[in-house]
């Protein structure tokens, strides 16, 4: 396979070329001729990008699709308050909240810029001085165990992680490998150092989300245990190995649940230097001398299988306590995966959000899996992948719309082992159905569609993997007949969802009307004629939810008449999830040319279009929407939330690809930046960053499952793909500027291409693409 890493053989003044960016990292001189030579592409990454409220992504460490991704954590929000839903727990879905000042220790399982959330397992912080075991505040209202920080005093990289815990003195630096989390903690001369390990923290938590904790203290130095939680994946098991570098001198903890029943074990003192801790809610503490200066230096290895696993995962992963050597490693590993596309830029601003767009794209899925091949699966059994790496956290509802195209270009044996790990959810589902938003083996049954069907599609296409085609499109079938799940009984019975029978019908009626679509596209490249008919006929459905009176897509009841009160605009209760009928409406990827001549023929709906990014949004329409603020919004075209991401380049299904080419730079302009606001919303396990990569490359998946891509605008000067076959893509965009936005011409290996498209074998054929940028019509 190609070597990723970049020769600039003609570049000598780079002060980066052979140091990294990491000034607390020593040693990281690179002694080689080739290594001096290396771009280090992981400089360019800002992880605080996304940092605020919306953008919900965390900055801590981890290894590219790392189980473990160890984070700070800012504050505690509890999920409900009196027993209603607290909005304020949504700003914390990846733990961290760049206008907080406080620390309340480092967790190692977080999503990356979901709209809901889980994890935060595994909470550790280092303190100083009097015990106190209380996050936030005591009982007695003194101050918790967090510490306050400057943002001045952080540092986040690639595999990289370091803060100033001010209220003690200490310094924290993080590391990651794919299993096991490295922290070093520089502590103050002390006779009354802790580390706490808080078993009750979890984002999201309420108060019956902990079911059971156990740990067990296997000498001076190592811990093993394990916790339980019923959250968004209602059964969630975290196994774990704890390993510090130097004995504790003591240690205990305190239960925070009340014990009615606890056996014999009542004859001993459990709460200190007793080496078994069980219950629901445990903060655990180890206890230390420090001198001023000292490391003490923490390994916490996961699982998802036991606590031996773990322990594999530990030696297999870092049997050492060099710090600098995992880092490095970890470094190195990202290096590899952001070098895969090589950019120029027109500004450093712009490099430094296409890299970390790209690198938001290599957070999830995760690894999910022990080094000997043993995960946890969705019947809750041990199974060993067998030709394949276990992969978890699959948000499909929106990553199968550019995340998993992407990677059929960046990531083929990835995506090829992450098809094989839907099939094998399927295959462990007593529903007999594919992953539609699952994590930590679990099916959390979130947002809508059958999207692994998509996902799947397009890889076949493309011919992308080796997983068995006849099994796919078997388990996709499956997955489309199940009539009790959200209400696809009707869907096949009314050919559309009454909304009188189940909520969002219109949505989903658009949604199932594309997955089955992409069954017939399965069936045709096997061959199986039958299949494809039927699917073909149900992925026309959409036409039974479309309203020619007023031209909008409307939700229909069961008597076949429309609903009466219906409010094109309002994304609240009009048959639309998370968009209104101006935005999803325009939601027929499989069949654009119909959809057009629904809504008027070309210049109508370009008018729509334009009518879409310019006028003005009531905020009483999207008041009691969650995902949609206007942070994300232009006009009614909400780049926020995922419906509308298509939306842009449709321009050039109704003849006018000008009207794209300005429409995709405006908003790459606009909903992207290097700032911790760079993300107009939720990342959405890297949906939102997939759309800024592909659209800066000058090409976008519009239709996932169809072979070919819709051309834009490109915003890089040069951008090489180096692909898994050995073969490179240059793109070029000749007269490129922030005021050449449109596209005069576009030639593939100096033959000029007649179609807005490209296709994704002529990517895959390597080659030079060029665009011919103007700032004329």
């Amino acid at each position: 396979m190609l070597k990723k890493l970049t020769l600039l053989l003609v570049i000598i003044g780079l002060a980066f070329s052979c140091k990294k960016e990491t000034p607390l990292i020593e040693n990281t001189e690179k002694t080689t001729t080739i290594d001096t030579l290396k771009t280090y592409y992981t400089q360019y990454v800002n992880p605080f990008i996304g940092t605020s409220k919306m953008g919900h992504v965390f900055p801590g460490a981890t290894a590219p699709f790392g189980m473990v991704q160890l984070s700070p954590q800012t504050n505690f929000e509890v999920m409900f308050e009196d027993g209603k839903y607290n909005t304020e727990t949504y700003a914390y879905c990846a733990g961290y909240q760049h206008k907080d000042s406080t620390i309340i220790g480092f967790a190692h399982t977080n999503f990356s810029g979901t709209g809901h959330s889980d994890l935060g397992d595994l909470l550790v912080m280092p303190t100083t001085g009097n015990l106190v075991l209380d996050p936030l505040e005591t009982k007695e209202g003194e101050k918790g165990f967090y510490s306050t920080f400057l943002h001045s005093s952080e540092e986040a990289s690639p595999g990289y992680y370091k803060v100033d815990l001010d209220s003690y003195g200490i310094q924290a630096e993080m590391t990651a490998s794919e299993r096991v989390g490295f922290h070093q903690y520089t502590f103050p001369k002390s006779n009354d150092a802790h580390i706490v390990l808080d078993l009750v923290y979890n984002v999201y938590h309420h108060d019956n989300k902990n079911v059971w904790t156990f740990i067990r203290v296997e000498n001076d130095s190592m811990i093993t245990g394990y916790r339980q939680t019923k959250g968004w994946a209602r059964d969630k098991k975290v196994f774990f190995a704890m390993q510090f570098s130097k004995p504790f001198k003591s240690y205990g903890h305190r239960k925070y649940d009340q014990v009615l029943y606890d056996g014999f074990y009542r004859k001993f003192n459990q709460s200190e230097n007793f080496p078994e801790m069980a219950g629901k809610d445990i903060r655990a503490y180890f206890n230390f001398d420090t001198e001023a200066g000292e490391k003490i230096q923490l390994k916490m290895a996961l699982s998802n299988v036991s606590s031996a696993g773990a322990l594999k995962n530990l030696e297999a992963e870092i049997p050492h306590w060099d710090f600098n050597k995992t880092y490095e490693e970890t470094s190195d590993k990202w290096n590899d995966e952001l070098s895969k596309i090589e950019v120029e830029t027109l500004s450093e601003e712009q490099k430094t959000t296409f890299y970390t767009a790209l690198y938001h794209t290599n957070l999830s899925p995760i690894i999910y899996e022990d080094v000997d091949g043993q995960y946890r699966g969705l019947d809750q059994n041990i199974h060993t992948s067998e030709g394949f790496t276990n992969y978890t956290i699959f948000s499909l509802w929106d990553t199968y719309r550019a995340l998993h195209p992407l990677f059929n270009i960046t990531q083929p044996q990835r995506n090829n082992h992450m098809i094989k790990s839907m099939l094998a959810h399927h295959d462990q589902s007593v529903h007999s159905m594919l992953p539609i938003w699952s994590h930590y083996a679990n099916e959390n049954w979130c947002m809508i569609g059958y999207h692994a069907t998509s996902v799947i599609a397009d890889a076949m296409v493309k011919n992308v993997g080796d997983f068995d085609r006849k099994h796919a499109l078997q388990a996709s079938i499956n997955t489309a007949n199940v009539d009790y799940f959200d209400g696809i009984g009707y869907y096949k019975e009314y050919q559309y969802i009454p909304e009188d029978k189940n909520g969002a019908s219109v949505s989903k009626t658009l949604e199932y009307a594309y997955d089955d679509w992409c069954i017939a596209q399965m069936a045709n490249t096997i061959g199986d004629t039958s299949v494809e008919t039927e699917f073909l006929k149900r992925s026309e459905y959409y036409n039974n939810v479309f309203d020619k009176s007023i031209g909008f897509m409307r939700p229909k009841l069961a008597n076949g008449s429309f609903k009466k009160e219906f409010d094109p605009l309002d994304t609240h209760g009009q048959g639309f999830i998370e968009g209104n009928a101006w935005n999803y409406g325009l939601y027929v990827p499989q069949n654009i040319p119909n959809m057009i001549q629904l809504m008027g023929g070309n210049e109508r709906f370009t008018q729509h279009l334009d009518s879409l990014f310019t006028m003005e949004l009531d905020d009483k329409y999207i008041e009691k929407n969650e995902d949609i603020t206007r942070d994300g919004l232009i006009g009614n075209y909400v780049h926020g939330n995922e419906p509308s991401h298509h939306v842009p380049y449709l321009y050039n299904w109704a003849g006018h690809p000008e009207k794209t080419q300005a429409r995709v730079r405006m908003i790459m302009d606009t909903m992207y930046g290097p700032t911790v606001e760079g993300l107009c919303g939720n990342d959405d396990a890297g949906q939102m960053s997939a759309w800024y990569v592909f659209s800066s490359l000058g090409f976008y998946p519009v239709t996932p499952g169809s072979p070919n891509y819709a051309l834009g605008s490109p915003l890089v000067k040069e951008a090489k793909l180096h692909l898994d076959n050995g073969k490179t893509l240059t793109i070029k965009a000749k007269n490129q500027s922030t005021k050449n936005v449109y596209v005069n011409r576009v030639t593939l290996n100096g033959k000029a291409l007649k179609k807005n498209t490209i296709s994704h074998a002529a990517i895959m054929q390597g080659g030079k693409l060029i665009f011919e940028m103007t700032n004329n019509l």
